[in-house]
């Protein structure tokens, strides 16, 4: 399997797994696209029946990552040791489906790609005997499922820039609380500004020099791929209902959705993918129009999906050659405000006795506005997070408390460890150079 940019540059040349995934971003600036999107057996869903989403990964896993890449006994390992939780799929009312994605370490659906990335990542620089850093961006949980993947790592250190006061308190602790071969750089500016940095660092010649820079975002090619696992999942669990399969993801920089599509793309039965965003509308509002326009983005109290310029769009581009009509075969877009995603927390807590988090609840809106209490489909939402990680909101809509897992209260009395920078390229790239001399500890 070989590996090429989206920007497809005069220069651009296929590259193979383990330098996509060391590499983050191609040389010209471009995301790692596979070469052809495999195909799957004709009597793959067959033969996944019945089995756990380990297995079912691990079978998915093997058309991406060759023996030459990593021998077949250490893959099986690597797939055991990141996806060690439950992935439960919850029938809510008839039709209607709820995919948690939240049981991991992290209580985030962030912990698939990360936690896939972080074994892969660790295989390969123990072969390149070489000493790497990840810089990564987060809105939220990206930030703590990264952390928590590679600590600890030998010869791995992570970066992390997370917009300052733009995630919940319990992200924020999850994500600077780390220490050891975690930094956390609190941004003054929002999540794209991170993400533009980032993009900037590694383009930065003066950085090439001196350090070996990979990256953590879903931009990186090990990140994204994990995510469609869940989706074969999703569709060897509602086959037997015998109805298509329609699934709303919660949508910020794409990642998810673009994973789903590849998916589909191999051959997994989903009739429709619904972009449910807040009204960070960029990708519904080109899906409408045609027009891809990219803004700053708007704050709301679904945070992570706060995006203006998501990246994955290129890759979905490329996977319908830049014509929107094919993508909207596959995929309708629908925005929510605030105050739409309110009332649906409490509406389905009322109904149903169940929590959502915001991210969640703006998919179940998109879900119910293309179901509109039609019969015809076997209906999924994407579940992103523990709504405990957004009880200050949830509470307010629900007017209940929301209970705190364990593993997320042992984080409420751990010290925030933060580098304060301002949203100026030169100064992290300052603090990259010289990080050995601490000349930036600004600890709050």
């Amino acid at each position: 399997m070989k590996f090429h940019s989206t920007k497809k540059s005069e220069n651009d040349k296929s590259v193979g797994l383990k330098e996509a995934v060391l590499n983050g971003l191609a040389p010209d600036g471009g995301l790692y696209m596979p070469d052809t999107i495999p195909k799957f057996d004709g009597d793959f869903f067959q033969k996944i029946e019945g089995m756990s989403f380990p297995d079912i990964a691990f079978e998915i896993a093997k058309y991406f990552i060759t023996q030459e890449d990593v021998p077949e006994s250490i893959l099986r390992s690597m797939v055991n040791e990141a996806f060690n939780f439950e992935v439960p799929i919850i029938e809510l009312d008839k039709n209607l489906y709820v995919l948690e994605l939240f049981h991991g370490p992290t209580l985030a659906f962030k912990d698939f790609g990360a936690r896939f990335m972080a074994v892969l990542m660790s295989y390969f620089v123990k072969q390149s005997k070489n000493k790497i850093t990840i810089l990564v961006a987060t809105s939220g949980d990206t930030g703590s499922a990264v952390a928590h993947g590679f600590l600890g790592v030998k010869d791995i250190n992570v970066v992390i820039l997370y917009p300052s006061g733009k995630v919940s308190m319990l992200q924020e602790k999850q994500l600077t609380s780390m220490s050891g071969n975690i930094t956390a750089l609190e941004i003054l500016g929002n999540f794209d500004d991170c993400q533009k940095m980032v993009k900037q660092a590694f383009l930065d010649e003066d950085l090439k020099k001196s350090i070996i820079l990979a990256s953590a975002n879903s931009i990186n090619i090990a990140r994204l791929l994990p995510q469609s696992f869940y989706y074969v999942y999703i569709c060897s669990e509602l086959r037997k209902t015998g109805k298509q399969i329609v699934i709303s993801v919660p949508s910020g920089n794409f990642g998810n959705l673009t994973a789903g599509l590849i998916a589909k793309r191999m051959g997994a039965p989903i009739y429709k993918f619904i972009a449910s965003t807040n009204i960070n509308d960029i990708v519904p509002a080109y899906l409408a129009t045609g027009i891809f326009n990219p803004r700053p983005s708007l704050s709301t109290i679904s945070n992570a999906m706060d995006v203006g310029n998501p990246s994955n769009f290129s890759r979905m581009l490329e996977l319908y050659n830049n014509d929107v009509e094919k993508m909207r075969e596959d995929v309708c877009g629908v925005s929510f405000t605030d105050a739409e995603t309110r009332e649906a927390i409490k509406k389905v807590f009322d109904k149903y006795n169940y929590i959502m988090d915001p991210h969640g609840t703006v998919a179940y809106l998109g879900l119910c506005d293309f179901l509109k209490n039609s019969d015809k489909y076997s209906g999924v939402f994407i579940e992103t997070a523990d709504p405990a990680k957004f009880s200050e909101e949830v509470e307010k809509a629900i007017d209940k408390t929301v209970p705190i897992p364990e593993r997320l209260r042992t984080y409420l009395h751990r010290k925030k460890q933060a580098v304060l920078l301002k949203n100026n390229f030169s100064e992290l790239k300052d603090f990259l150079l010289n990080k050995p001399q601490n000349n930036h500890k600004k600890y709050k």
